[in-house]
């Protein structure tokens, strides 16, 4: 494991590169990479203009698409079709806001993780932290897989194939937009296939933004779960270490520990502040997905539009693991900030002087402060909370199928 640990820090730079580098991958692209010190004017000025072009292209798809729901002669299947198609955009655009809003504390958690890797110099404990990093990229690809997959599978069944409709007494097959917008011909001359390409983009924009969130949550969730683990670690090495060794060295392991467990907690809550407010939009946004797009697939089912009915069901997917994933960060942070309280009772603290059981009662009186995520200070992620956000999709869609039904 040691050279393993040599190895990604010769093929990264540092180990605390390996750690982040999904998350420079996903935010660059959109100029949403914090700035820092050593950020180049040259680096600030390409984050500008990909920020304006970026806005460009998605307010480009937003209000046309927007205007085309107001005012478009449609019945209400079609109307549905293209709210959620831009009620997607929108959320995009609000998570993409809420990273620019954002990227100084960003910024701080970026450094308080660089800032970990120096401070942890064991290789016991590096190989914990090594661990974490690689479950956090791992879910950070998977996400990207989901969620780019959803987006452009749906963009090109909705805009590169051609798609039946009738008009009059004439039945016609022509390419269609994906976001269709206000008073743009549905054919194939060069401003359709213009507006494609935006779409294309846009798509491309909004779901990066939403990766780029998810992957930041999983990162530093991953890394302060790793902290916590070494600090179970630390404790438990504390207790049961030789008694004549123990006299001269605990005062100051416990000052560690202690001071290193509020580090800890104060990443968490500076992490809770970053995402709680792209957990209440996401939240709201798969809950909306799920139950819209699972209603496509019944109103589909019948026309057997099989390439329609898969797009869909990539866009269920997709939007099913996103709300899962940050139910379960919510509930795994929970409950280790928990554990630390519980591993420091386990231990034989009984044999320990009455003066360093109280320092390790501080530890445990801190553990019992419930530490949670939560979407817009209003739900808390857990796995709870992902059954009844599941329960009330399937609920409105039960709702909307009887509306449009009947």
């Amino acid at each position: 494991m040691a050279d393993e640990l040599a190895e990604i820090t010769k093929k990264f730079g540092s180990l605390s590169e390996y750690s982040i580098q999904l998350n420079r991958w996903f935010l660059k692209p959109i100029g949403a990479w914090p700035e820092s010190s050593s950020t180049t004017k040259r680096e600030r000025i390409i984050s500008q203009i990909l920020i304006i072009v970026c806005w460009s292209i998605a307010l480009f798809t937003i209000i046309p698409g927007v205007l085309h729901i107001i005012f478009a002669d449609e019945d209400l299947y079609f109307k549905l079709q293209s709210f959620g198609l831009v009620s997607h955009c929108c959320i995009g655009g609000f998570n993409y806001a809420s990273l620019l809003l954002r990227r100084v504390e960003i910024r701080h958690c970026m450094e308080h993780v660089q800032a970990d890797w120096k401070i942890i110099t064991r290789t016991t404990d590096r190989k914990t932290m090594l661990k974490n990093a690689k479950i956090s990229r791992f879910i950070a690809g998977c996400t990207a897989v989901f969620m780019h997959s959803g987006v452009f599978c749906t963009c090109i069944v909705l805009g590169g194939i051609k798609h039946t409709i009738t008009v009059g007494n004439e039945t016609m097959r022509i390419y269609v937009l994906p976001c269709p917008p206000y008073k743009i011909p549905f054919d194939t001359n060069p401003a359709h296939d213009i507006v494609l390409a935006t779409q294309f983009f846009s798509g491309f924009i909004f779901s990066s933004s939403i990766i780029a969130a998810f992957s930041l949550a999983t990162t530093f969730a991953s890394h302060a779960l790793g902290q916590l683990n070494i600090l179970g670690t630390w404790i438990n090495g504390l207790v049961n270490q030789s008694r004549d060794r123990y006299v001269d060295t605990v005062t100051n392991e416990i000052g560690i520990i202690v001071e290193h467990h509020l580090r800890v907690l104060s990443f968490i809550a500076r992490i809770e502040h970053v995402m709680s407010p792209i957990c209440f939009m996401e939240t709201f946004h798969c809950s909306l997905a799920i139950c819209m797009t699972s209603f496509f697939i019944l109103m589909e089912w019948s026309g057997q539009n099989t390439e329609t009915i898969t797009a869909y069901v990539m866009v269920i997917i997709s939007m099913t693991f996103n709300v899962f994933l940050i139910c379960y960060i919510g509930e795994v942070i929970t409950e280790q900030c928990k554990k630390i309280g519980d591993v420091v009772y386990m231990t034989n603290w009984y044999e320990l002087p009455d003066k360093d059981i109280l320092n390790l009662v501080m530890i445990i009186s801190r553990s019992s402060m419930k530490v949670k995520m939560t979407a817009g200070k209003l739900m808390t992620m857990s796995i709870y909370s992902f059954g009844s956000i599941i329960k009330t999709a399937f609920a409105y869609l039960n709702i909307l199928r009887h509306m449009i039904m009947m």
